[in-house]
């Protein structure tokens, strides 16, 4: 199937907007048409105008307003922070590619300028990249419950690091959420109802607008995969080309729909417990496999290698190292698998500090973006707002105990850091005004490209599987390997298909199966595609490598730490504050990742 290309001719008009004003605002109003519900727009769009986000950045950012409530377009406003790098070519410019890094709280204004060089270059020449942070969320208008840094750091001091170990802990735990509540409704009501998904993805089509394409072409990572389902069915005639990597179960993930009081928790659903554990699983196999050279806690085979990890683990819940207990030891190897170099060897790291005593060194930061704020604040309620709006929970406290007890037995460690990460929702008091919870299945003007990794440790290969079956046109494209996300973690098989179908709409063969690149603990071998800036096409167009044409099954090697039992499975990433489901981007942390790692966490608040 071929993708017609959109309009090449823009390039001198785009950089005569680019020539105007710094981060200036665009008012984007919809007109009273109605899709999936509300209002859509309509007439010529804006332009957004464009400059450098700092003097001698390659990329230019913009500021858009759109209406906080679609059903009232004339009303209260947002402003949505844009980041824009222009396609380097050669070769015809094709159109825009939209990127959402996942979460729900990445700030795109960040990661995307962060991550861009993972990006394949074919891409990278013929589409300008855009992405944002989406409302609610870091540089744009963002939840924020606090006056003050020194407050947002009293009232995350007040709960325990990682996860609650003990009954004083659960019940410091949810006195800090039923807190964090009372300040949220106190601020800003109004905002915590209009932050959902389908919100997002409604601004995402004021931006399309704004860009001058007629249709969307898209990536979306972690969460940004159930963003891109909810617009391909609130938008079906505007989808040019959609890949969606490291993907929801979006029926796990509304509780299918039902407006009834959950027994479980989205992520529990979503079998990101399950995920994780496996992935625990496949480290400590791999670990021990290796010599002590390549994973520092390789104890020689991989049973002694996990009765290591047992051991250690009995050891921090009786004696934490310093400020590494049990709960932020677990949470912090779960956020470290999440991109497998160099994330994997640091965990192994830190474990083997842990095992000999030693309070593990912070990882080094890597070097800001250049952009205007790379470091907004990213507090607990950003990504809170979003998740426990859009997805029911339990309501009853008392409950995730037991969920967690259930999950540890099915999932070992990793269940109890999954159960804790939705807990924020037990009390939280904005539910989205009008959210979408399906159906999944509308037929969209273009087929849409799922993109699974086999070994995962926030979103199961079933999950990938889930998306594929319920969206109404989507081709499964299977990545054998380890890690969250194929983008971040490099296959140059997956890049050459992701490439030749965003270019003009070449989808893989049916049960196409690719590898990484580099497995863990390994020696790395650049081979082209985002690894090393080459890839997806460049120059003529190369032969696919590693790939076999045989869709796998779930096919993990389970040890104890991975028993699988019952039908749950889906999910996505971590990060510090048990709230996010972040995707795993490079970024600048300053906490281990829970629920997701995507977004450095500032210490700046009260903006």
């Amino acid at each position: 199937m071929h993708i017609p290309g959109l309009v090449a001719g823009r390039r001198s008009r785009a950089a005569a907007v680019a020539a105007v004003v710094a981060c200036s605002t665009v008012f984007i109003v919809p007109n009273p048409a109605v899709a999936g519900g509300t209002p859509t727009p309509s007439g010529p769009a804006q332009k957004l105008d464009w400059r450098p986000c700092v003097q001698g950045s390659p990329f230019d950012c913009a500021t858009a307003k759109v209406p906080l409530d679609y059903r009232d377009p004339r009303g209260r406003t947002v402003e949505l922070a844009v980041v824009k790098r222009k396609a380097t070519g050669p070769g015809r410019r094709v159109g825009t590619l939209f990127f959402n890094p996942g979460g729900p709280g990445g700030p795109g204004s960040v990661q995307m300028p962060q991550n861009y060089e993972f990006f394949p270059r074919e891409v990278r020449e013929r589409f300008d990249i855009v992405s944002w942070d989406p409302r609610g969320i870091g540089n744009s208008t963002a939840v924020n419950c606090f006056t003050s840094p020194e407050e947002a750091a009293t009232w995350a001091a007040s709960k325990a690091a990682g996860f609650p170990v003990g009954e004083r802990e659960r019940t410091a735990y949810f006195a800090a959420y039923k807190e964090l509540a009372r300040r949220c409704q106190q601020r800003d009501p109004e905002l915590l109802r209009h932050v959902s998904t389908a919100d997002t993805a409604r601004d995402l089509d004021q931006l399309r607008q704004a860009v001058g394409d007629p249709q969307l072409t898209y990536y979306g990572i972690s969460y940004g995969t159930f963003l891109g389902a909810t617009y391909a069915n609130l938008f079906p005639g505007k989808v040019r080309a959609m890949v969606l990597d490291s993907d929801w179960d979006p029926q796990a993930w509304t509780n299918h729909g039902s407006n009834e009081t959950p027994r479980s928790t989205a992520f529990l659903r979503l079998g990101s417990d399950l995920a994780a554990a496996e992935t625990l699983d496949q480290f400590l196999t791999l670990c021990g496999s290796t010599t002590t050279a390549r994973c520092a806690f390789s104890a020689g085979s991989p049973k002694a290698t996990r009765d290591k990890y047992d051991q250690l683990m009995k050891r921090l819940r009786a004696h934490p190292v310093g400020e590494w207990t049990y709960a932020r030891t677990v949470s912090d190897m779960v956020s470290g698998f999440y991109v497998v170099h160099p994330g994997w060897t640091n965990v192994a790291g830190r474990l083997q500090d842990l095992w000999q005593g030693r309070a593990p060194e912070p990882s080094p930061l890597p070097p800001p973006p250049p952009v205007p704020d790379p470091n907004p604040y990213l507090g607990e309620e950003q990504a809170a707002a979003v998740f426990c709006g859009d997805s029911p929970h339990p309501r009853d406290p008392g409950a995730y105990h037991i969920l967690e007890e259930a999950s540890a037995a099915r999932a070992g460690d990793t269940g109890r850091h999954w159960t804790w990460a939705s807990a924020v929702c037990a009390d939280w008091p904005g539910v989205a005004a009008d959210p979408y919870r399906g159906p999944w299945n509308t037929p969209t003007a273009h087929p849409i490209l799922v993109v699974g990794t086999t070994y995962d440790p926030s979103t199961p290969y079933s999950a990938a599987q889930a998306m594929t079956r319920e969206l109404a046109d989507a081709r499964l494209l299977t990545n054998s390997g380890h890690g969250h996300t194929a983008l971040l973690n490099p296959s140059s098989c997956v890049s050459e298909y992701e490439s030749r179908y965003l270019i003009d709409g070449s989808l893989p063969p049916v049960g196409t199966t690719c590898r990484q690149d580099t497995p863990p603990f390994s020696e790395p071998k650049p081979r082209g595609g985002v690894a090393t800036g080459g890839g997806g096409m460049a120059g003529t167009p190369a032969r696919i490598p590693s790939s076999t044409p045989s869709a796998p099954g779930p096919h993990p090697r389970r040890g104890r730490h991975a028993a699988v039992h019952g039908p749950d499975r889906p999910a996505s990433a971590a990060r510090s504050g048990p709230t996010s489901h972040h995707s795993a981007l490079r970024q600048r942390p300053t906490t281990p990742c829970r629920g997701a790692c995507s977004s450095p966490r500032s210490p700046r608040s009260g903006r």
